[in-house]
Order: C-alpha cells, then structure tokens, then sequence
C-alpha cells in the first residue's frame, strides 16, 4: 500500500496524520480505562503507602495529559486549521512533555524510595495521616511547576507565527541555548534511568543469591519485579524518545521530514499511560471479573 505523503492543514504528510491519529485515540481510550480502574482499586486500600500516594500522583499526572488528547484527536482528524488560538495550542503541545517529565519524576522518585525499603526493612515509610501525603505531593508539585513551568509557558512557541498551525514549536532549536538545554535534559533522562536499572540488577541478584531456589516462591522477588515493571515503562515509553530526541536536536533543519517522525515518537511517550494496569496485573484482573469497579462510577 502506496502512503500518500501530500501535506495536509495540520503540516504533516497524510500518512503521518493517520498514525498520529490512531496513536492518540488508543492512547485516549485505554489511558482512560486505566486511571477509572486505578482510583477504584486505591478506594480500597486503606494504608497509605508512598507506593499508593505516588500511584495517586501519577493518575493525576496521566488524567491531565488525557484531558488535553481530545483536541490533537480533533485537530488531526478534521485535517483543518487550528481555531482555538495560539495560547492554548501551547498549553496543548506542553502537556505532553509535562506528562512525560513529571512520569517519569515520579516513577524515580518510588522506585528510589522501594529501594531504600528493600535495603532497610525495618524502615517502610509511610504516611499517617491524609494532611501529610498531601503536603508532600502538593510540596513535589510546586517545586516542579514553580521552577519550570512559567518560564517554559513564557518561552515556548516564541518563533510560532503562524497561528493556523500546532504543534509546530521546533524552530526554537536553532538557537544554541536551547540545543544545549535539550542535549542536558535528554542525556540526564538516559543517565537516570540507566543507574535505576543497574541498582535494580543488583537488587534482582542480591534476591536470587539470598534465598536459591525459593527465590519465587519470596514476596521479596515478586516486589522486585513490580519494580521493573516501571523500569521498562521508563525505557519503552520514554528512552527511545529521548535519543531520538538527540538526534532530531542535531539535525533539526538539515534532514527533511524528521520533525514528523519525532511527534511520533512523542506520542508513543503517551503509552506511560497504561503503566498501572501492567503494575497492579493480577489486582486488576480480580477486580475487572468481581464488577466491583462498576461501583467507582
């Protein structure tokens, strides 16, 4: 089958589009599914764990990224201009590299602290009243919104003239400040996740060594493997993207059509999304089969 790469309204050539299209309602639809199923499952879960506060965060996290999904669905569906202005065409386009940082933020943040518990068990940190988790999620909220986002919001878009268009924000790439900060970020991001995974290779041992062939029988072991579940959501969902990002960086004006194969890879940043339902697995299957979520709704 012969793609049609004629451009269209929305920039991008149609097969592109279509995919682009595809992506997004999918991503919509079971992103969707996974946070209704989610908030019913932690209704029933009394303690509050950092793993359950973190979980909450990061359902707010993917539930305001799955607000703004409608309108790229409507901009690439319709194949027409953008009419909602430039403002918000900004806020759109930034959602979905908030919701990637801030994922992955939080997916660092619980899986460095299910280490520390994993070294000293005695010590599970936990939150015993409602005051405190909010407190501290509100306090990791404010510090990254209140360091980035109003200088982001300010910034983005600047050399975007053509209002008719979103998601057009790459010529900003010509200047070398923002090369650099992309080459940082991109390079920080691959750098975090591979010491995260090297710490959970020696977890993974440390448990196989200590207890033989009982190892999967432990509850220990079964832990560890929730931990690479987030691992390899990090590297599947987010890690392609920014070396690619790299690359894209690099070449951003010298190679044609690139730009459409990084908003591709920036929507498959979007499949984080379903990271819960992967994470809680056999949780979640008991619940889908005992209807008890028709409960939550």
């Amino acid at each position: 089958m012969i793609m049609n790469n004629t451009a269209n309204q929305t920039g991008l050539p149609e097969g592109f589009r279509i995919a682009l299209l595809v992506l997004y309602i999918f991503i919509f639809l079971a992103g969707t599914l996974n946070v209704v199923l989610m908030s019913c499952m932690l209704q029933s879960q009394r303690r509050l764990s950092f793993t359950k506060v973190s979980v909450i965060n990061l359902i707010a996290v993917h539930s305001f990224f799955l607000l703004t999904l409608p309108f790229r669905i409507y901009y690439y569906a319709a194949d027409k201009n953008w009419i909602l202005g430039m403002y918000f065409c900004k806020i759109v386009s930034l959602m979905i590299h908030a919701h990637m940082y801030l994922a992955f933020i939080f997916y660092a943040l619980l899986l460095i602290v299910r280490y520390v518990e994993h070294s000293d068990q005695r010590h599970k940190l936990e939150f015993h009243r409602i005051l405190h988790a909010t407190i501290a999620s509100a306090t990791v909220w404010c510090i990254i919104f209140g360091s980035m986002f109003p200088a982001t919001i300010s910034n983005y878009g600047m050399t975007q003239n053509d209002s008719t268009q979103c998601f057009h924000f790459g010529q900003a790439l010509m200047q070398p400040s923002v090369k650099t900060l992309n080459y940082v970020i991109c390079t920080l991001v691959m750098l975090v996740w591979s010491v995260l995974a090297f710490f959970q290779v020696y977890f993974l041992l440390y448990v196989s060594k200590t207890f033989g062939k009982a190892t999967c029988q432990r509850q220990e072991f079964w832990a560890q493997l929730k931990n690479v579940v987030f691992l390899l959501v990090m590297f599947f969902c987010f890690v392609p993207y920014q070396g690619f990002r790299l690359y894209y960086v690099s070449e951003y004006g010298k190679t044609k059509g690139i730009h459409h194969i990084n908003e591709i890879f920036l929507a498959v940043t979007g499949f984080s999304c379903f990271d819960m339902i992967v994470f809680a697995g056999r949780d979640v299957c008991k619940l889908i089969n005992s209807r008890a979520w028709f409960h939550c709704l």
